[in-house]
């Protein structure tokens, strides 16, 4: 194996225990499962494409959709602000969740800057906690409390759209655009 084969492998290494020793907000220390990647797009306010075109769905949340929901828009803009293109971000799964869609998608927590992207998000009022068929994973707990704290707020679609509804089981209820 070449040394620019190497490199990276020892950069997602040190991430990878980096994050895991983390307690607010990084993943616990018996998750491991951890891949680093680069941002191409941003497709909405919860899925972006990787460069090699890999799309990643983000992780127990729902944002609203882009051409109907209110806030739409704005979700994409929120995790445009943290992931964009050309971003290096830390791809965390959830070993008791399933790890793509029926689309194919990775489903992920995103990690960029020391950041859990996913309840960032949940608490910006950009997406709500989404925990389908009713499975929480290791930041379920998180995300609650994250979203009772845009909630209680105003923030993001909590405050700007008058149909705005909390369910864990559909995701982002924010009415139409």
């Amino acid at each position: 194996m070449g040394a620019r084969r190497l490199i990276p492998l020892a950069a997602a290494a040190l991430v990878a225990a980096a994050v895991t020793g983390c307690q607010d907000g990084g993943p616990p220390a018996e998750l491991t499962a951890t891949d680093l990647a680069v941002v191409a797009r941003v497709n909405d306010g919860d899925t972006i494409t990787l460069r090699g075109g890999a799309k990643v769905r983000l992780l127990q949340i729902d944002a609203p959709e882009l051409t109907n929901d209110c806030y739409g828009l704005a979700a994409k803009s929120a995790l445009e602000r943290h992931v964009h293109s050309g971003t290096q971000v830390q791809l965390v799964r959830d070993p008791g969740l399933d790890q793509t869609d029926r689309y194919g998608r990775l489903l992920r927590y995103v990690v960029a800057s020391g950041e859990n992207v996913n309840v960032v998000l949940v608490r910006e009022g950009a997406a709500s906690p989404y925990f389908f068929r009713n499975d929480r994973g290791i930041y379920a707990r998180q995300l609650l409390e994250a979203v009772e704290e845009a909630r209680d707020a105003r923030r993001g679609y909590w405050g700007a759209c008058p149909g705005a509804r909390l369910n864990t089981g559909l995701g982002s209820v924010t009415g139409p655009r």
